[in-house]
């Protein structure tokens, strides 16, 4: 979240920055901005009161010494009066931080200054194309038609089991997803990425931690008897993995990479632009973190995003890379790189991997601080991409690389699937 000093620093570029968003952020500033100073006045007021509270209770044992009863007395019920005034005040001050915190907290991510302007997904900025398509056999099948062809994705049988969105990968399927799993994770981990396998359910804290609670809480799948969270990206425990940590400054960069199951609702989605792989419930996906120092969190940024380009490369699919304008930005992103690859049959863009730098607005709900040269205490900036999300990946390997003898495994894959050709 922001902090109330990015809020009252200058109010004005506060309300634009947002604004660039798609949020009209007056109002709820100026209530955060009455609500502080109601807050600090509270404070005020309390050690005022408090003090003279302690000034009193000294004095009652000077009068009681010296005989002066009924000064005692009257020097007791002025104490009460205080300590009934300071609850009231401690109270107030509760009341009044709960709805600071509150306001705060609706509040999404500033959008750095290279953020395009827009609002829907044809604002973004294309950064990058990389256009080397293949020749693909007369009348190329979708996907899903590939999939039932060769048998090795099963969609019925997912809605058996469970709904739609739930496929059941099968034979070479599942092996193409392990193989696909395992390479991710080799590229991330030879990239100095150290390998960790978090929990797939997290509690509220968590969600709270990264930005998905409250702002997509009707997207997770909520487990009520525990008030666990299925986790919707893995980028949420492994972020939270330094919630109420400091670290050192020697210790930034820390980068981590896990690979988990990943489980979104999608409350709403329908139509042709869902078929198949498109749009699922649960699928697997590869995640790269970095919790870095302020000074250098672009710099890793950078990093990040050329480092999913080299594994999307490796895969011979054609690509682009796009910069998000800021109402196609997340709540929680200062900047985000989105990649996309082009599914020929489809003959559309897929979108596989998200890269995003959050600046400090994780850290300062993570309670994540690095200690500097001077040993104070500050925000560490925290930063995540996929690395890479299977489904269109998918997808976009089966449509791009059928022939009329089958489908071609990427070389770099041959290895880890074991096989280079799915017949």
């Amino acid at each position: 979240m922001l902090t109330i000093k990015q809020i009252r620093d200058d109010q004005a570029e506060a309300i634009r920055k947002l604004a660039k968003k798609g949020v009209d952020a007056a109002p709820i500033i100026e209530k955060i901005i009455a609500l502080d100073d109601r807050r600090r006045a509270i404070q005020v007021e309390l050690d005022n009161t408090l003090a003279a509270q302690n000034k009193a209770a000294k004095e009652i044992g000077m009068l009681m010494g010296q005989g002066r009863k009924e000064e005692a007395e009257a020097a007791k019920a002025n104490v009460a009066a205080m300590k009934q005034k300071s609850a009231e005040l401690q109270q107030e001050s509760v009341t009044v931080q709960e709805e600071l915190n509150g306001a705060i907290v609706s509040l999404p991510n500033f959008p750095a200054e290279i953020v395009p302007e827009g609002r829907t997904a044809e604002d973004n900025v294309v950064v990058k194309l990389e256009e080397n398509y293949s020749k693909l056999p007369e009348n190329p099948l979708p996907h899903w038609e590939l999939a039932r062809k060769y048998d090795i994705i099963d969609f019925d049988l997912g809605v058996k089991l469970t709904g739609a969105g739930f496929p059941v990968y099968k034979g070479k399927g599942a092996r193409l997803q392990r193989a696909l799993i395992n390479y991710f994770l080799d590229c991330n981990t030879k990239a100095g990425y150290q390998e960790v396998e978090p929990p797939i359910m997290v509690n509220e804290a968590s969600g709270f931690g990264t930005g998905q609670l409250p702002d997509k809480e009707g997207q997770m799948y909520h487990a009520t008897a525990d008030n666990f969270y299925l986790v919707p990206t893995a980028e949420v425990p492994v972020t939270n993995i330094f919630r109420d940590v400091i670290l050192s400054g020697e210790e930034l960069p820390v980068k981590m990479t896990a690979y988990t199951p990943c489980f979104r609702r999608e409350a709403g989605s329908y139509g042709k632009d869902v078929r198949g792989l498109n749009r699922l419930h649960q699928f697997d996906k590869v995640e790269i973190v970095q919790v870095a120092h302020p000074d250098k969190s672009y710099e890793a940024l950078d990093g990040m995003v050329a480092h999913v380009e080299s594994i999307v490369k490796s895969l011979g699919l054609p690509y682009r890379i796009l910069r998000l304008c800021g109402g196609d930005m997340s709540f929680t992103s200062a900047l985000t790189y989105d990649f996309e690859v082009y599914s020929e049959a489809q003959q559309r863009w897929l979108e596989v991997s998200s890269v995003s730098n959050f600046e400090s607005f994780q850290a300062n709900r993570l309670k994540l601080r690095y200690r500097d040269e001077q040993k104070k205490t500050q925000l560490a900036h925290t930063l995540n991409g996929s690395s890479l999300a299977l489904p269109r990946i998918v997808a976009a390997l089966l449509e791009n690389n059928q022939t009329e003898e089958g489908i071609r495994i990427p070389e770099v894959l041959i290895p880890y699937t074991g096989f280079d050709f799915i017949k």
